[in-house]
């Protein structure tokens, strides 16, 4: 069972920037995003600062994310690494099933991926975070290699965004019918 401590969670800094990104799409019609809290039960209080100084998960929450961008179904998990690479161990059995169910139902499922080091933000489809997810089972390599992350997927701060992402889904998207 994990825990929370007083030092907070990793990758509060990548979520904030979501966040202010998402409330910039509701803003401008664009799309609709909604966090999901990871429930947690409170161990010890500061009841001078009403705040929360231990608790510890309740449960396997799924992605951080989930919404509709135009129609189509999204949800995606923000990841922060000060690594190389993305180590595949941030990522859990729940995730990898809950983001695979989600795109067997039509939906987009991906990881937003900030590189600490790099000062960079990645698109990272589920297809390719699954092939990674699969070769660590099997004994392979157990992260994502930087250059495992196409730069035609790298995220920027555009047009009032911190994270303009929905440019990496419409990339994705163009990137499937290609194929198709």
């Amino acid at each position: 069972m994990g825990y929370w401590n007083s030092r907070g969670l990793r990758g509060s800094g990548l979520e904030e920037m979501v966040n202010f990104t998402n409330e910039m799409y509701r803003k401008k019609g664009l799309a609709l995003f909604q966090k999901i809290p990871t429930p947690i039960t409170p161990i010890e209080l500061n009841k001078e600062k009403n705040t929360i100084t231990l608790a510890y998960f309740d449960k396997k929450s799924t992605v951080d994310y989930i919404g509709v961008v135009q129609g189509i179904a999204v949800c995606f998990d923000a990841k922060e690494t000060a690594l190389k690479s993305l180590p595949i161990q941030n990522i859990h059995q729940h995730q990898i099933e809950f983001m695979g169910d989600f795109q067997k139902q039509g939906g987009i499922a991906f990881l937003l991926v900030y590189f600490t080091a790099y000062r960079e933000v990645y698109f990272l489809p589920y297809e390719v975070l699954y092939h990674y997810w699969e070769m660590a089972k099997s004994g392979g390599r157990k992260s994502i290699p930087y250059a495992a992350f196409e730069k035609k997927y790298q995220i920027e701060s555009r047009q009032g965004t911190a994270l303009h992402y929905l440019e990496g889904i419409n990339v994705y998207l163009q990137s499937k019918e290609q194929k198709e």
